[in-house]
């Protein structure tokens, strides 16, 4: 990287998964379950340490101790319990960012049931980073993706933001401070709301 700085990456994964009638982030995927894909982009960032944020489902954190074992990785991974997370997205967005070292210069925010997050994105977002950008985000055919790189300024606005609102009023607020990194995987915008959404499967 072209300067040093500390980066860390959050997953976010304390949702209850209404809409898939729970239990979404441990259904079968691949050959494992589906937060088995966001953790391992997030893995596989330049994140120092790597914050699974869980919540409505007690089972994530044996899950994402189990990926990380077996990913030679147990020492990058950190758990927090959002215990508001019923109030909604931010309140899990908060107790992550609210966790991170005082050093940290940044913080990719990952999706749990975004499972095909190419290992190129982060790398390409962290150098819009460290070449100025205040966030960086992917795009796919002119959409914007995940997962995000947040920079340390932007903390204070991260841990103001409140209810089932996510971060996207902070992008909004960035102006050209928001870099744009343009993806050629589709994975950058997949997500899974429902069970016929896992019959697309990895790719």
């Amino acid at each position: 990287m072209a300067k040093a700085m500390r980066l860390d990456a959050i997953v976010l994964a304390a949702g209850a998964s209404s809409r898939f009638s729970g239990g979404k982030l441990l259904a079968p995927w691949a050959d494992g379950v589906l937060l088995d894909g966001a953790l391992g982009a997030a893995l596989a960032s330049p994140a120092q340490t790597v914050t699974v944020v869980w919540g409505a489902d007690p089972r994530v954190p044996a899950a994402a101790e189990a990926f990380a074992a077996r990913a030679g990785q147990p020492h990058r991974l950190l758990l927090v319990n959002a215990d508001r997370h019923a109030e909604g997205m931010a309140e899990s967005l908060k107790a992550g960012v609210a966790s991170l070292a005082a050093e940290s210069a940044g913080v990719f925010i990952f999706l749990g049931d975004m499972p095909r997050v190419g290992p190129d994105v982060a790398p390409a977002l962290a150098k819009a980073f460290t070449d100025g950008a205040a966030a960086a985000a992917p795009t796919f055919e002119g959409r914007r993706g995940h997962p995000v790189l947040f920079g340390s300024a932007l903390y204070p606005a991260l841990l103001g933001l409140s209810g089932d609102r996510g971060a996207a009023s902070v992008l909004a607020d960035l102006g050209d401070g928001l870099i744009l990194v343009a993806s050629l995987d589709s994975g950058v915008l997949f997500d899974v709301d429902r069970p016929q959404d896992l019959g697309a499967g990895p790719v």
